[in-house]
């Protein structure tokens, strides 16, 4: 194994165990520029080689892509049997799959849409950088403070 854990606990993954924690779920958020600012998507995605493809409809998701393609990709996960959490972040550029025979391929891939209506947009995030690191879930009894029991003001 590949992953070292530092003085907090830390394991950080391996590029290799990080793309292992990718192919095991299929919900990630993909962080894109819009308007000079961040904003976030939860998407259902698929792992081809060594990069995340998703399905989108024409919007936000596409426009944000096609204008600043430099994104960031997460994916979060927890073992409830060893109470231990991972996170994985992937950097890399985006773009649209045009060529008929990679959407032939991707089509294959299961990538199915949350939301009726048509999805006919393919987009392939190729990595460029890979992070993950895993941890062991610290009990509420550990982090607790004098603010965790505070009063609070009533949500408006």
């Amino acid at each position: 194994m590949n992953s070292h854990t530092n003085s907090d606990q830390v394991e950080v993954l391996s590029v290799q165990e990080c793309w292992e924690c990718l192919r095991s779920t299929d919900i990630g958020c993909l962080a894109v520029v819009i308007d000079d600012g961040p904003d976030i998507f939860p998407i259902n995605y698929a792992v081809e080689h060594s990069a995340i493809v998703f399905r989108s409809g024409e919007g936000t998701k596409v426009d944000a892509v096609m204008e600043n393609p430099r994104v960031a990709f997460e994916v979060d996960g927890f073992d409830p049997e060893t109470e231990t959490a991972w996170s994985v972040v992937l950097r890399g550029k985006a773009a649209p799959i045009n060529d008929t025979d990679e959407l032939l391929d991707t089509v294959s891939l299961s990538v199915t849409p949350w939301q009726p209506g048509p999805k006919s947009r393919f987009i392939r995030i190729v990595a460029e950088v890979v992070t993950g690191r895993r941890f062991q879930v610290a009990e509420s009894q550990l982090w607790d403070s004098a603010l965790s029991t505070a009063s609070r003001a009533p949500r408006e």
